[in-house]
């Protein structure tokens, strides 16, 4: 099957490629300046749910259709991420999720927490948190066997260095967010094997330029890929701006850390056990007013970021490549690149979603 447009590859604009038995086996052909763009499907590494359905209770049904309503906007790979929990909830999630995952619907699981900060605990529940637990974390990536993914701590409470060595030997993905740390020790966390940084400046200690804290450290740092929450609200088009050219596409990675009201009418939803408001596209704790996690899509965060200046190229990326190669899958998908996987999103001029692929098969008409 040949497809022709504006085909969107990390080298450039192809006009046309070639789908067979799943894969994309040739790509070529000078860009054509018209008809639809042709992107890579969009690699969400943080979402919580979606079209009403949650993933943060574990229900599985629930899991399924949150992933069909995202692929439905063009994410063919994605995260199921929980959000800060009792043991039990965590360890039933797992255990729940792993059918899914090993069935292709998930890509795995995140933990969001409960290793975070208090003080910038942000939307997570305060009466879940707690620090970083080695005999948690074991009994997790046993029960997941390969479904955990990836897990969010913050490097200051203790225990978090000898939980992010833990991670990295099992080959889980070590995230540092929702935290106070100061640059120093987010730099010492990012040598001990941190690789992410979840939702850059939200739910971190601003920077200040006699105390550059956690945000500068991760954007600084090579070895880190930052998640970027492309929506207008979380960051404004200035700062994702600013961010995407100090970390450049190969470090940045588009996410959009959705809730269930993702897709969904304002009104009341509810977020970890609490509820949450959702008006004019922003989702809020109903007790304090902090944002708690976004209705954002990933088709509409790459439309944010085009509209922010970043280039189509660079935006492909970081919808895709990137956040594709921070959980270890960019030798089989993530970028429109001859052997990898077939998942394509077609987009109009306006870059809403016309038809998508994955793995060789077109997502049906609804």
């Amino acid at each position: 099957m040949r497809l022709t447009g504006r085909v969107v590859t990390p080298a450039g604009i192809s006009g046309y490629v070639d789908v067979a038995g799943g894969l994309l086996t040739e790509i070529g052909g000078a860009d054509p300046g018209d008809g639809p763009w042709i992107l890579p499907g969009f690699v969400d590494i943080h979402t919580h749910g979606g079209g009403g359905h949650t993933f943060t209770t574990g229900d599985v049904a629930a899991a399924r259709a949150a992933a069909g309503f995202h692929l439905r906007h063009g994410t063919t790979t994605l995260l199921a991420s929980l959000v800060s929990s009792p043991f039990s909830l965590m360890s039933s999630a797992t255990v729940a999720f792993a059918p899914l995952v090993a069935e292709g619907v998930l890509a795995g699981v995140h933990y969001e927490g409960p290793y975070l900060s208090q003080i910038r605990c942000g939307a997570q529940n305060p009466a879940f948190l707690r620090d970083p637990s080695i005999e948690e974390l074991t009994q997790l990536i046993a029960l997941g066997e390969g479904a955990v993914r990836m897990v969010t701590i913050a490097p200051e409470r203790p225990g978090a260095l000898e939980a992010i060595d833990l991670l990295v030997s099992h080959g889980v993905v070590a995230a540092l967010g929702h935290t106070d740390a100061t640059y120093d020790q987010t730099i010492t966390a990012i040598d001990a094997g941190a690789t992410v940084g979840t939702h850059v400046f939200n739910g971190m200690r601003p920077p200040h330029h006699r105390e550059p804290g956690p945000v500068f450290a991760l954007l600084s740092a090579p070895t880190v890929i930052c998640e970027l929450v492309a929506d207008g609200i979380h960051l404004h088009d200035g700062t994702l701006a600013f961010a995407a050219t100090v970390t450049g596409a190969d470090r940045a990675a588009l996410i959009t850390d959705a809730m269930a009201a993702a897709g969904m009418p304002d009104g009341e939803y509810e977020l970890g056990g609490q509820s949450v408001v959702v008006a004019d596209r922003v989702a809020r704790l109903t007790r304090d007013g902090s944002i708690a996690g976004s209705t954002l899509t990933m088709d509409a965060a790459l439309r944010q970021a085009v509209h922010a200046g970043v280039p189509m190229v660079a935006a492909a990326q970081m919808a895709a490549t990137t956040p594709a190669r921070a959980i270890g899958l960019a030798d089989t998908l993530g970028a429109l690149v001859e052997g990898l996987r077939a998942d394509l999103v077609l987009l109009d001029d306006t870059l809403r979603v016309d038809r998508v692929m994955r793995a060789g098969t077109w997502l049906p008409d609804e």
